[in-house]
């Protein structure tokens, strides 16, 4: 009886554990580089030395910064710009999707992707309905100062299975959320590791050799 409790124990406990790194390693990268007070300019190098590291198996760039949403409500969430073709190199969030895909996020057409909860918590948002995303900057017009804002069409909706994913995340274009904060380029380079023991080795490492 107390061999098969401990079996049925540890059982439990590795599923557990497999379940949780799941749920989280799939939806963030292992390491992570950014600019330093500025944007990656050149970026398309970065990501070429980043995956020429031996334990790099994935590198895509991305722009994170924060928002409020607006639908029927608002709600605040945390907007990452990501290219589409590359982010499922370093996450899972296209495994994700309960709604759309997430190649439906081209540039320029500013199609936004939202956590299942976050679109609840913005009114029953689906896939079609708009969303005003507005940035915690300001612009100075001839009638004053102005919040930024733009429109944007929901082109997918996500489930990770965490609450802070879900009901915090909203993913869009890179390009078109360089346009909405006016970058250069994106804020950094996420990682994709063969082993994420060494995360912060190998984010060191390359935060040396690419400067910034």
């Amino acid at each position: 009886v107390g061999v098969t409790a401990l079996i049925t124990v540890i059982s439990v406990m590795n599923g557990f554990d497999k379940e949780l790194k799941d749920r989280i390693l799939g939806m963030v990268s292992h390491a992570t580089i950014s600019g330093v007070d500025e944007t990656v300019r050149d970026w398309p190098v970065a990501l070429e030395r980043a995956k020429a590291n031996p334990h790099v198996l994935g590198a895509a760039p991305y722009v994170e910064r924060e928002a409020m949403l607006q639908g029927s409500r608002s709600a605040g969430a945390l907007i990452r710009g990501v290219m589409p073709d590359l982010e499922p190199h370093v996450s899972e969030i296209d495994q994700r999707m309960v709604r759309g895909k997430l190649s439906d996020l081209t540039p320029g057409s500013f199609g936004i992707v939202l956590g299942k909860e976050l679109a609840q918590m913005l009114g029953g948002l689906d896939v079609g309905d708009h969303v005003t995303v507005f940035a915690p900057e300001f612009s100075v017009t001839p009638i004053g100062v102005l919040p930024r804002l733009k429109r944007f069409t929901v082109v997918g909706i996500f489930e990770a299975g965490m609450q802070e994913y879900d009901s915090g995340l909203a993913v869009v274009n890179m390009q078109d959320a360089e346009t909405l904060y006016r970058l250069d380029g994106p804020t950094g380079i996420r990682l994709r590791l063969d082993d994420m023991f060494q995360a912060f080795a190998v984010g060191r490492s390359l935060a040396d050799e690419l400067g910034q």
